[in-house]
């Protein structure tokens, strides 16, 4: 019956679209996925990029659905600084900007990550010392930059492999695990009223990775590291299973005083899309959104951007995609539905 709804609703919608051209009379507009989640006080977000702002119909829909951006790839250090000492914020401005004029919030993304490093810092040797001169100077350089104007960071992304060991990167083959803490608290030096989160994928469900930042996360709070949330990026693939512990792996980062929220959700399926897997995407969608609701300190869910058009599944997962709530002619899909079914 849930699925027979979830068609019907789809079909209304398909049809309200080919008559007005959008997914909703301006003038009569139901609650927005923000609407609805702000009634739960959560937040209901989209990442985007740069190079997609000048699609004035997809800017138009990210204005309007959400109340939180992320931005994909313009605060990364590549972007930010792309030759030492030698800062550049235009494209992360861009993005703040835009969401200032449409009253968003932004998360900042990411200050310390192994991936999209500038070519200056991954070609050479450094010292301790000198890398972690290098390491705080970017970050309390960017965090100053946006201070006031980002609410939360992800600071830390992807520290850990998928047995729970530490991912050897630059910083710590380097620095050692302390970079971690250090880089916290460089961040809160910089802007003390940011919420600072560590981020990753594959922790949605219970085991060795989501434990390794959950024994990581005791360790930093018995030091008074100043950490807030935990990022579960949630991209999920329909061939490899929902991860059904995501609700009490929630639960026990709260208990230890933390906000968590679902980053960069998307759920692909091998290509083509049939109805049956739109729907069973449309489950994920729904059941995500659920533990989310159901776990006090689940602050808020953002897509890893909203649209099929502007996925990155496609590039680096061949065969795959349909990954996303609207599809790539921004015509809400089935799990459009499903999100708005688990928000009432």
């Amino acid at each position: 019956m849930r699925k027979n709804r979830l068609r019907l609703v789809g079909a209304l919608a398909a049809a309200l679209v080919a008559v007005t051209g959008t997914p909703a009379q301006a003038d009569h507009r139901p609650p927005t996925l923000a609407d609805l989640a702000e009634r739960h006080g959560r937040y209901f977000g989209s990442a985007t990029d740069n190079p997609e702002l000048v699609d004035e119909p997809y800017k138009k829909l990210l204005g309007s659905e959400f109340d939180q951006i992320t931005p994909g790839n313009g605060m990364k250090w590549y972007a930010t600084e792309p030759q030492q000492g030698v800062f550049d914020f235009t494209k992360g401005d861009e993005i703040v900007n835009l969401a200032r004029a449409n009253h968003q919030k932004v998360r900042g993304h990411t200050l310390v990550w192994h991936s999209q490093l500038p070519d200056w810092l991954t070609s050479r040797e450094w010292t301790a010392p000198e890398l972690r001169a290098v390491l705080k100077k970017h970050i309390q350089t960017e965090v100053r930059h946006y201070r006031g104007k980002i609410y939360a960071w992800d600071v830390v992304n992807e520290a850990f492999n998928e047995d729970g060991t530490y991912r050897e990167t630059v910083f710590y083959k380097t620095l050692g695990p302390g970079y971690i803490a250090d880089a916290l608290r460089w961040a809160h030096q910089a802007d003390p009223k940011a919420r600072l989160y560590l981020n990753d994928y594959n922790v949605e469900a219970t085991g060795p990775k989501s434990d390794a930042y959950y024994e990581l996360a005791k360790q930093l709070e018995a030091q008074g590291v100043p950490l807030h949330g935990f990022g579960l990026q949630t991209h999920l693939a329909l061939q490899y299973g929902y991860p059904t512990t995501l609700e009490d792996n929630l639960r026990r980062f709260a208990r230890l005083g933390l906000d968590t929220a679902l980053t960069e959700v998307d759920v692909r399926m091998q290509l083509p899309a049939t109805e049956e897997k739109l729907d069973q995407q449309a489950d994920w969608y729904r059941d995500m959104t659920e533990a989310c609701l159901a776990v006090r300190r689940c602050v808020g869910i953002t897509v890893w951007d909203y649209t099929d058009k502007y996925s990155w599944i496609p590039a680096f997962f061949p065969g795959e995609g349909a990954a996303l709530p609207w599809d790539e002619e921004l015509r809400p899909k089935p799990a459009y539905f499903a999100l708005r079914q688990a928000l009432k």
